[in-house]
């Protein structure tokens, strides 16, 4: 009598990629572009209103010391990726994953305007051969928001004339890079939130307040998109590109309620499909980060004027380190968003949570992979998943102290330590072979 096994077949398919990702600034170190130069303008500034902007985190006391001192806000040698990648690749294969995200940093590639650093495109050939002689898909990524300082003297991407020294930069990796053994490449991470931040909310580099500075950036990062992808396309007509757009799951805080609805509509169209369907022609897939779900609300009378007419109604618990509110499922209902939209493959090219004991990671991973299973299972196409982040890293304007990492750095000696989360993640990744 023949046996049969208990295991039902996974849905996830068999070259799914099961990976981590990480930024360049945030992990290399030693880094020389426009965000160190805002990062020692403003790390003393930072420090001194940390009290009073993040006294509301759920842990501000075991925090507290970090964020109050402006070492805190300096990338400075970082988690020295650069010297110490080997190792951690090691540590990627030791967690079982198949691919990895990354990002090439331009401002050492092209430090001055036109001069290229034959130690940096030699640095990231040596880092992409060492990924694919351990069969670690490489997932490329151009830009994560640093750009060399002599381009944003320019006006960076205020200025539609200066897209031509990003198509440039990306010709000058295709050419240098071995392009031609990439299957997979991400042009731009996360524009809406560069623009907002910086353009918007002045909280980030070049911390203007500006609506109409926003609008150009914004469309000109649409502008820039296209422009890499044709160079990609001509380099390696083979090779996959998206980018990685930071989408929400937005949901009516009253569903019932028609100005809610409204609310709903117009945030998801903004911030979720605006720049999306400007490039829709020019991506092979979907990319995108999810680390939110916010119920939206129809702001009363009295919060117009200060708050404006959309007002974020998000659940007290549970949330991250960072104060974020955690709805890991809530990335099922976006993925079938996604795919009715675009009806393209879709990669998850970042996703997870600042849990520095590492308390709620392992409930995360594991509610998500539920999601991608209930969605592979309703024909969604999804090729695959990037937890965010492999490694402990500079978290931008919050500086060091938000844990992400699988794997858990210290500073002062430079070990690292693989989280328990990061042992469940490769067991679940294990159940789906």
């Amino acid at each position: 009598m023949k046996k049969t096994s208990n295991k039902s077949k996974s849905v996830f398919p068999d070259n799914f990629l099961w990976g981590a990702s990480t930024a360049s600034h945030q992990v290399e170190g030693n880094n020389y572009n426009q965000w160190t130069v805002w990062e020692l303008e403003n790390a003393n500034r930072l420090a001194k209103t940390a009290n009073k902007r993040l006294n509301w985190l759920p842990k501000w006391e075991e925090f507290k010391g970090d964020a109050t001192s402006p070492n805190n806000y300096l990338s400075a040698e970082g988690v020295r990726h650069y010297d110490y990648y080997k190792k951690d690749f090691d540590k990627l294969e030791q967690i079982g994953l198949n691919s990895f995200r990354f990002g090439i940093e331009w401002s050492r590639i092209e430090p001055k305007e036109g001069v290229w650093s034959p130690e940096a495109l030699k640095h990231y050939r040596d880092y992409i051969q060492n990924l694919l002689d351990r069969d670690i898909e490489p997932v490329i990524n151009f830009w994560h928001w640093t750009m060399p300082v002599w381009f944003t003297d320019k006006g960076g991407f205020e200025k539609s004339a200066n897209i031509k020294y990003f198509e440039r930069f990306v010709q000058k990796v295709c050419k240098e890079l071995q392009i031609k053994k990439l299957k997979y490449a991400i042009t731009l991470n996360e524009p809406n939130v560069y623009a907002s931040f910086g353009y918007l909310t002045g909280e980030w580099p070049p911390s203007e307040k500006n609506f109409f500075k926003f609008v150009k950036v914004y469309y000109n990062l649409t502008k820039a998109h296209k422009k890499a992808y044709k160079v990609l396309k001509r380099a390696n007509p083979k090779i996959q590109i998206g980018l990685a757009a930071q989408l929400a799951n937005i949901q009516a805080k009253r569903p019932q309620n028609v100005l809610d609805l409204i609310a709903t509509r117009w945030m998801r169209y903004f911030w979720n499909w605006w720049f999306l369907n400007r490039v829709n022609k020019y991506q092979d897939y979907v990319g995108f980060n999810y680390y939110f779900t916010d119920y939206y609300r129809w702001a009363d009378l009295k919060d117009i004027r200060k708050k404006g007419m959309f007002l974020r109604a998000n659940p007290n618990e549970p949330k991250s380190d960072l104060g974020w509110y955690m709805e890991p499922e809530g990335i099922y209902p976006l993925l079938v968003r996604v795919w009715a939209h675009y009806k393209k493959p879709i990669m998850i090219t970042e996703n997870g949570l600042a849990d520095k004991d590492d308390e709620h990671r392992r409930w995360w991973i594991e509610e998500t992979i539920i999601a991608m299973e209930r969605a592979l299972s309703e024909d969604v196409k999804i090729i695959g998943y990037m937890h965010w982040s492999l490694l402990d890293n500079f978290e931008w304007a919050f500086g060091w102290w938000p844990k992400f990492g699988l794997i858990e750095v210290d500073r002062k000696t430079m070990k690292r330590k693989i989280r328990p989360s990061a042992k469940f993640y490769k067991e679940q990744i294990e159940k789906t072979q």
